[in-house]
């Protein structure tokens, strides 16, 4: 928000050089500069769903970043306890522990336990569908947030018409004297709406990048701990 505070700030400081560039007669408001709620109400009616995508985004990546980075979780000492319950052959113990272990790739391991008996093939497609799962999962509500980035920009060129019709519109209706203030308004709402659809959809894409990176991390981290556990089935029985 800093940096849509500071770009739109600079708005009427814009205005008023390119006022000054044309000989016009700069506004007293242009020259005192604006509040950023005043910023914002200039920017017309196609802020409040710009507004509401931002926070929507937000809410979005706080409640994911939450879920994930819980999902990467991992005891250090987990498999070692796993390793340790079946080389005393002790099955049971070893699939309480992972039912009471608070982190998800507890329950990949935990599956693969359950099929502890067949072939090894088998263990490995429970484990990897258990682990489509909790990919599934992490990945959810993924694509509202890619939407975000999508549609602000957009929301964001729909204000840029929106004030190019109002200037236009204001323009007919001065009749033979046009003059600054007749096309600033619309030249705030087009300013203002494009800069803060851009600066919403960027963000957006980058929270939603950085997600997904987060997930690539987790599932690396869970295919290296499946790796680890199916090495581990061995040596009890060696």
């Amino acid at each position: 928000m800093s940096t849509l505070s500071f770009i739109l700030l600079q708005v009427p400081s814009i205005v008023a050089d390119s006022t000054k560039n044309a000989g016009g007669v700069v506004s007293t408001a242009a020259g005192q500069g604006l509040s950023m709620s005043e910023l914002l109400v200039k920017g017309g009616p196609i802020m409040i769903p710009i507004l509401i995508l931002s926070l929507f985004a937000v809410f979005l990546f706080v409640q994911r970043y939450l879920y994930i980075r819980k999902s990467g979780y991992m005891d250090p000492q987990f498999l070692a306890n796993i390793r340790e319950k079946l080389l005393q052959n002790n099955i049971r113990s070893a699939i309480d522990y992972c039912s009471t272990s608070k982190f998800p790739i507890a329950r990949l391991i935990e599956k693969g336990l359950y099929r502890m008996g067949s072939p090894i093939r088998d263990i490995e497609v429970a484990i990897e569908n258990t682990a489509r799962v909790e990919i599934y999962k992490m990945e959810k509500n993924l694509g509202l947030l890619a939407a975000v980035a999508a549609i602000a920009p957009m929301m964001g060129f729909l204000g840029t018409v929106a004030g190019m019709i109002k200037t236009f519109y204001d323009i007919s209706q001065a009749g033979g004297t046009i003059g600054i203030d007749v096309i600033a308004g619309g030249i705030y709402q087009k300013m203002i709406t494009s800069a803060a659809g851009l600066i919403v959809g960027m963000t957006a894409h980058a929270l939603y990048t950085y997600l997904n990176t987060m997930i690539d991390r987790v599932i690396n981290k869970m295919e290296v701990t499946a790796i680890d556990f199916m090495d581990i089935l061995y040596k009890p029985v060696a």
